[in-house]
């Protein structure tokens, strides 16, 4: 793990993994604060927790305490006399195991919370009285254990921040590590360096040579065949196999699967041998993927296909190539995100299959055979890294793109999907009018995997308002995960039919069309750097022979949590104007869920 590659003893923060999205985002905030953090497993005894430990933070996770496989720990730890944080499930672990009691809440709570500081303490000293704080739970605290205080609440949560200041042991049910804690940073730092006394002696660069040492050690005398898509990731990974093993043992195949946005594959062929990559191989497996997704419309299994057939054209193109054998590892540019969404580490629940954890290739993972030399790193992180590796500006700051690419993006129906719910009630607003969509979509809340329906709404335009329209209604009724804005001309009802529709070159061509409309528009707008990620969705639903499209940009920093972006009206107008004159589209549609609930892609 990427916390753990350091070989020298050194003072850190002990992390225990109990499932979370954000275990590792939580020592990535550590590392941010100049000290170094490890990740163990929660049934790490107490005697084998090394002493250089200086503090220990319990993550949350996807399971209730009372869950009858429900993880824990050894309760040695919390006599060791070493400071405690609890997030979420860390939270509610916590009080149970001390006295407390944990009981499921009447409300969910997933995204912005507004949090007050009810008690001083050294955990919240400089924190505002006033503040929003990010959650993503089910469960809440009700009884706290003998010495333990309540210090902070929100409306819904009154032991959201709860202490026990003699025994040093503090618990939160929001995440201060994402962003959205407007405060987080402040908090964790308060935790490591006030209570802890821990000592800022840790830099990133310590973390480069490192992971080049990692990479020697595990490739040993082998080259790398590494599969190359031409984003931040796969380019980083590119140069820094490089960097540790030199140009002649690492061999980069870039497959046009036919799912890329307009001229990206001539585009990242052409970047990257600008960049100096000579050793590129380019391979058009365009009416291959079409064929093995052809009549295919369940997301998990579109994605699965797509894994295995990257791994069969690799091992064609090598043996072609005679560069198949023993003496070969196969690389890839996976990143943290898509292992802990394909449910990578013990406790942690599927979100979805990403392409490079199919049981393929977990299977050569099992064996030894893959290197994956950014597998516990951040977008962010494996930008920084490219920029200490000096890679130019424009092989690092694209927005990132999933390797499936378009395949994702356009949601198929084999004509026998569920009918969805009836209408919540909306009692949020006046004038409000919704309609549940007739397909699904992939989420995340409370660190679980959810597949409902999405919302559609319209008669509100202002962000804001529809930022806590959206959170309340995805709080509050448990069938709906997404939440979308009508962009066309109010209408008075959304008319159309859910169509039977698959994964052809003819819709395929319809989205990368839109997708390179709407990115021209928003270059031009010059907000291409303001927003992390932009997907256009093609989904299988409207008039005759129409379609709808899903506008999702997002804000983010490391994928983990995502908020939508507000885009100005006006150019909102010029978008919606230049999709239906295609005379293809019936709605367009703005993703306004933030993530959690919503995952940033549909599938």
């Amino acid at each position: 793990m990427y916390p753990n590659l350091i070989i020298i003893s050194m003072q850190h923060i002990a992390i225990l993994d109990f499932g979370s999205q954000y275990t590792h985002l939580i020592a990535r905030r550590i590392r941010d604060l100049g000290v170094l953090s490890k990740i163990y497993p929660t049934d790490i005894a107490a005697a084998d927790l090394p002493s250089d430990a200086i503090g220990i933070i319990l993550s949350g996770g996807p399971q209730s305490v009372y869950d009858a496989n429900g993880p824990t720990i050894d309760e040695g730890l919390l006599n060791l006399g070493k400071p405690i944080l609890g997030l979420c499930y860390g939270h509610q672990l916590l009080a149970q195991l001390l006295g407390g009691e944990v009981k499921g809440g009447a409300t969910r709570e997933y995204g912005r919370a507004a949090f007050n500081v009810y008690s001083q303490s050294p955990l919240l000293q400089n924190i505002p009285p006033n503040s929003t704080v990010w959650m993503s739970h089910g469960d809440t605290v009700t009884k706290l254990g003998a010495g333990f205080r309540t210090i902070g609440s929100t409306d819904d949560c009154f032991n959201a921040a709860v202490a026990n200041e003699n025994k040093k042991i503090y618990g939160l049910q929001f995440h201060p590590e994402v962003r959205h804690t407007r405060h987080g940073a402040a908090i964790l730092s308060n935790f490591v360096f006030k209570i802890c006394q821990a000592e800022a002696n840790w830099k990133i660069g310590d973390l480069l040579a490192d992971l080049i040492l990692k990479i020697q050690n595990q490739a040993q005398d082998k080259k790398v065949f590494l599969l190359v898509s031409g984003g931040v990731d796969s380019n980083v990974c590119f140069a820094l196999l490089e960097k540790a093993l030199g140009k002649k043992r690492v061999y980069g195949l870039h497959i046009d699967t036919g799912f890329m946005r307009q001229d990206e594959s001539q585009l990242v062929v052409s970047s990257l041998a600008q960049a100096g990559y000579s050793n590129l191989h380019n391979y058009d497996a365009r009416a291959e993927f079409f064929e093995r997704l052809k009549d295919v419309s369940e997301p998990e299994e579109k994605r699965k296909i797509i894994g295995q057939a990257f791994l069969d054209i690799k091992d064609k193109v090598a043996a072609d190539l005679d560069l198949a054998g023993e003496e070969w590892l196969l690389g890839q540019g996976t990143i943290y995100p898509d292992t802990i969404e394909s449910g990578g580490t013990k406790h942690a629940d599927k979100i979805k299959t990403h392409h490079n954890r199919v049981d393929a290739i977990t299977k050569l993972i099992a064996e030894g055979r893959v290197i994956e030399p950014l597998v516990d790193f951040y977008k962010d992180e494996v930008r920084a890294l490219g920029r200490l590796l000096g890679l130019a500006n424009e092989l690092i700051d694209r927005h990132p793109f999933p390797g499936p690419g378009l395949a994702i993006r356009v949601l198929c129906n084999d004509g026998q999907s569920s009918k969805p719910h009836p209408n919540p009630l909306l009692s949020k607003g006046e004038g409000i009018h919704s309609f549940v969509l007739p397909i699904r979509s992939v989420g995340v809340q409370g660190d679980n995997r959810t597949y409902a329906h999405p919302l559609v709404i319209w008669g509100e335009s202002d962000w804001t308002k529809l930022d806590t329209l959206s959170s309340h209604i995805t709080n509050t009724n448990h069938n709906i995960n997404r939440v979308l804005l009508c962009l066309n001309p109010q209408p008075d009802d959304i008319t159309g039919e859910l169509q039977t529709a698959f994964l052809t070159p003819e819709r395929v061509e319809l989205l990368r069309h839109i997708d390179a409309l709407v990115n021209k528009e928003i270059i031009a707008a010059k907000l291409s750097g303001a927003i992390w990620q932009f997907p256009v969705v093609l989904i299988p639903f409207g008039a005759g022979e129409k379609e709808s499209i899903v506008l999702r940009p997002i804000i983010s920093e490391e994928a983990m949590t995502a908020h939508f972006a507000r885009l100005p009206k006006n150019l909102l107008q010029s978008i919606v104007d230049k999709i239906l004159a295609t005379n293809k589209i019936s709605y367009v549609f703005y993703d306004i869920t933030n993530k959690p609930p919503g995952t940033i892609e549909w599938e």
